[in-house]
């Protein structure tokens, strides 16, 4: 079942003249270590921090609540599997909203997905509860 949907469109050269405004203190206060690594060994580092910004925006939103409530941004973060698949992982309050979310018997699974077309950024996020299976028993 479908437990919340969200989407945001960033501006690259908005988060370009950020990133050259702000440096580190926006870097450190948005982005856990491994997305500026990440970022900053890409081609288009503003494209890189302008999607990996949409997705924390849109899983906000999935989550029901936007960048309120004790949300933090690094409570949200991008990483890639070896096949460059993007996944979300969340911490803190954004875990716990999730916890509270996912009905009982189920297990939330966080998915996102990336794009971009210069000036534009843009994420998709739908969180998806799965019935556990219980391995023990016979079905």
């Amino acid at each position: 079942m479908i437990l919340g949907i969200g989407t945001d469109l960033a501006n690259i050269e908005r988060i370009e003249r950020t990133l050259e405004r702000f440096g580190d203190r926006f870097r450190n206060r948005v982005f856990t270590d491994l997305e500026q690594r990440r970022a900053e060994n890409r081609a288009d580092v503003a494209g890189t921090y302008a999607k990996r910004w949409a997705a924390k925006e849109a899983c906000s939103k999935a989550l029901g609540t936007g960048l309120r409530m004790g949300i933090a941004w690094k409570d949200m973060a991008v990483s890639n599997l070896p096949t460059g698949q993007p996944v979300m992982a969340v911490t803190g309050w954004a875990a716990q909203r999730l916890a509270e979310m996912t009905p009982a018997g189920h297990e939330a699974i966080v998915h996102v997905t990336l794009t971009d077309d210069h000036p534009w950024a843009q994420a998709f996020v739908v969180i998806e509860a799965r019935p556990i299976r219980d391995h023990g028993s016979e079905t």
